[in-house]
């Protein structure tokens, strides 16, 4: 395709021709980039190509049927082949391959900080903060080499269209000299069929007239005939010369789209790409910081409790000791206690002694009971 653009655009060099003959398949001709110019709107001939245009309208033989039939078709098979040229540059250029690098890209680049927390608060809640640091770097790396890797990628359709761009600007230059050869082509026909008009068919229309000859009017058919043919030769070449003029602002259209995709990329490359750079570096920053704080709570909450807890068992122990220093060598209560037990076991003594007594005192009736039932038998048995 690379050639066959350069073969096309060989004709900036040479500018519009003018020729009976057929075109040839290939030249091969030096590109000269020119600067741009206005768009096509109407055709400014040079005065060189206005003799070049009279000169071709007197060479032109309506009464030759090849001279008719081959008449501008090196022009027209000239946009032919530009047309196709211009069709596989736009069927080859993959902008959606840049388009779907540059939404993923953002997609890559939005949800890297949102993964967290869609995987839910408690799976967060147990993880460490150390294994959070760890897969944060981990997934920056991922997510850097994947950037780095789209970055090439764009950077080399970068240079592919802006390549692009600057070929589209001799497209256009070389479109507009094959609407001024088309144009001169028409110029040059119209000039001759108005000369034909306005001498050759009234003269044989006059001959025929006088001489009344069939012959002569068979010429002023013929001759009649060759115009309505060029006429319509004409036509086609106005035809072609609309494509062509239709052309420009499609080149123009499309080189606008390279430029802006150009500019988009340039745009990430240059601003997006080393923000989200330093965004990271700030949030990893951020991460070390909030551990280094959640470090400095932690020992800030344990000295806290540290020295509530000291403080309650100080008090505790304080008052346990104020305590034992108040108390007697024996408890008030221990000798209330002591002295009841004594007093119930002195009660318990002078009772169990008193039950004592008096059970001696009926044993000594009893017995002296049983030495009178004694005494008195023995006396009976003597």
């Amino acid at each position: 395709m690379g050639e066959q653009i350069e073969d096309l655009l060989s004709d900036l060099k040479t500018g519009p021709t003018l020729t009976f003959d057929a075109p040839v398949e290939e030249e091969d001709v030096s590109v000269k980039e020119e600067e741009k110019k206005p768009e096509l709107e109407e055709v400014q001939l040079t005065e060189e190509e206005k003799r070049m245009v009279d000169q071709f309208a007197k060479q032109i033989q309506l009464n030759n049927s090849q001279m008719i039939l081959q008449y501008g078709v090196g022009a027209q098979k000239k946009i032919s082949a530009f047309s196709e040229t211009t069709l596989n540059k736009v069927k080859t250029k993959d902008l959606g391959e840049v388009g779907d690098m540059l939404a993923d890209l953002t997609k890559s680049l939005k949800n890297f900080g949102e993964e967290e927390e869609e995987k839910g608060f408690f799976k967060n809640l147990f993880k460490k903060p150390a294994d959070k640091l760890e897969d944060m770097k981990i997934k920056y790396q991922s997510t850097e080499q994947n950037v780095d890797k789209v970055v090439k990628m764009l950077e080399s359709h970068q240079v592919q269209l802006m390549k692009d761009i600057a070929v589209m600007d001799q497209l256009y230059e070389l479109n507009k000299v094959y609407f001024k050869e088309l144009s001169m082509y028409i110029m040059a026909g119209k000039k001759k069929l108005e000369e034909v008009h306005r001498v050759e068919l009234p003269t044989l229309i006059d001959k025929a007239t006088k001489s009344g000859r069939p012959e002569d009017g068979q010429e002023v058919n013929d001759l009649q005939a060759m115009c309505d043919r060029f006429e319509k030769k004409i036509h086609d070449l106005e035809l072609t010369r609309m494509i062509s003029l239709q052309t420009a602002p499609q080149i123009r259209m499309l080189q606008n789209n390279d430029t802006l995709m150009t500019e988009k990329i340039q745009s990430t490359i240059v601003n997006t790409i080393p923000l989200w750079k330093s965004q990271m570096v700030l949030a990893l920053g951020v991460h070390h910081s909030a551990q280094a704080a959640k470090a400095q709570r932690e020992v800030t909450d344990l000295t806290n409790q540290l020295l509530q807890k000291n403080a309650e068992t100080l008090k505790m122990s304080t008052i346990a000791t104020a305590k034992e220093s108040e108390r007697g060598i024996v408890d008030l209560e221990t000798l209330k206690k002591t002295n009841e037990s004594l007093i119930q076991t002195i009660d318990e003594v002078f009772k169990i002694q008193e039950e004592g007594r008096q059970k001696r005192k009926e044993a000594e009736k009893e017995l002296r009971r049983m030495e009178d039932e004694l005494k008195q038998k023995l006396l009976r048995a003597r």
